[in-house]
């Protein structure tokens, strides 16, 4: 008797166990990996964008020159590149202090609006001696700005009402205050355009180491103490646990609700203070100005720093740059806008797909 063969099962086809690595999420990275992922980040941007615009007719050998001696090593550019950066630098910490308590700040662009509103209510009204007035202008735009914000954040905090929803829909109500008063009340008698008269010299930002330097070294100051209240201080330590975890914030004692009111009163006043840096230093009057997306490029500097200052200021300042070289490439080169916006939103999504490299990496399987 011939016994019948034993079948042999099949081995099933499995094709995680033939993988050889697997995807895990990083405890940290420091600073220094962090600092060269973003920095191939930028360059993989830069040259996906060279790609883009070598094929749209621009010589190849000019746009070294134009992305970056043109834009860094020329002194009217460069103070471009500032002016343009100041006031971002300003709108991108205030979105970075108001994710950290996660409160979802979208309403930036309209606090700057009625930042530059305080201010110039100061200048139309002559409020103040002649010799504090810039500083008065200031200190009402920073709390027009604050005052703008303090509605959705008591929204939120009492009747539970979306913060997205409600500082989104605030800044169509600034807007449209404003041209009521650029085509209004405020408007300038002795002009045909829809701005404030002019302010006098005492209440525009004075120039020092350029146009640029006022803003700038306000910016850069407020980067300090944002950077001494985020890492130094007994609130920027609650605030960590507040963005951590809020209901076990809340467990330990923390007083989450005051944290996030605090943050978000600092995050209108920081906006409303970028506003007085373009009505006081870049326009030198109430403009439409506010119309360039300075808030949502606030939103993008902070998400891509990932709500830390001092980076949030080295992508305000890439950002910048961005916009003042597709400016010249429109004028020179004559791009059209639409491409200039793809450039800049490769090199943007470029940045922001680094943070997946920065959190996650490859282990290999044993």
């Amino acid at each position: 008797m011939i016994d019948a063969a034993v079948p042999v099962p099949r081995r099933r086809f499995e094709p995680l166990a033939s993988r050889r690595y697997t995807l895990e999420i990083r405890q940290q990275m420091p600073w220094g990996q962090q600092a060269l992922v973003l920095a191939l980040a930028v360059l993989v941007g830069l040259a996906i964008s060279g790609a883009i615009l070598v094929a749209a007719g621009v010589p190849a050998g000019e746009l070294f020159q134009e992305f970056i001696v043109a834009t860094v090593f020329d002194a009217q550019s460069l103070q471009a590149v500032l002016f343009q950066a100041a006031p971002m630098i300003m709108v991108g910490l205030a979105a970075s202090i108001a994710f950290r308590a996660r409160f979802w700040n979208l309403g930036l662009e309209g606090q700057m609006v009625w930042g530059a509103i305080g201010a110039t209510a100061v200048s139309i009204f002559e409020l103040g001696p002649p010799g504090l007035r810039l500083p008065l202008m200031m200190a009402v735009a920073a709390c027009c700005g604050l005052l703008w914000a303090l509605g959705p954040a008591l929204l939120k905090l009492k009747l539970g009402v979306n913060e997205i929803i409600a500082t989104l829909m605030l800044n169509y109500v600034a807007g449209n205050f404003l041209l009521h008063l650029l085509y209004g009340a405020w408007k300038d008698p002795q002009s045909a355009f829809p701005h404030s008269p002019q302010f006098r010299a005492f209440e525009r930002l004075p120039e020092f180491f350029g146009p640029s330097g006022a803003a700038v070294t306000l910016a850069l100051a407020a980067m300090a103490l944002a950077w001494w209240f985020v890492n130094a201080s007994r609130a920027g330590l609650y605030l960590r646990f507040v963005h951590a975890n809020p209901t076990m914030a809340g467990a330990a004692g923390v007083p989450v609700a005051r944290m996030v009111l605090a943050a978000v009163l600092v995050s209108g006043a920081l906006a409303g203070i970028a506003g007085f840096l373009v009505a006081a230093g870049q326009e030198g009057r109430l403009t439409q100005a506010f119309h360039h997306g300075y808030g949502f490029s606030g939103i993008l500097i902070a998400f891509l720093a990932r709500s830390h200052p001092v980076a949030a200021t080295l992508v305000a300042v890439l950002i910048a740059l961005l916009f003042v070289a597709g400016r010249s490439l429109q004028v020179f080169y004559q791009i059209p806008f639409a491409m200039v916006q793809l450039i800049q939103a490769i090199v943007v999504i470029s940045v922001a797909s680094s943070d997946f490299f920065i959190r996650h990496r490859l282990r290999r399987m044993q």
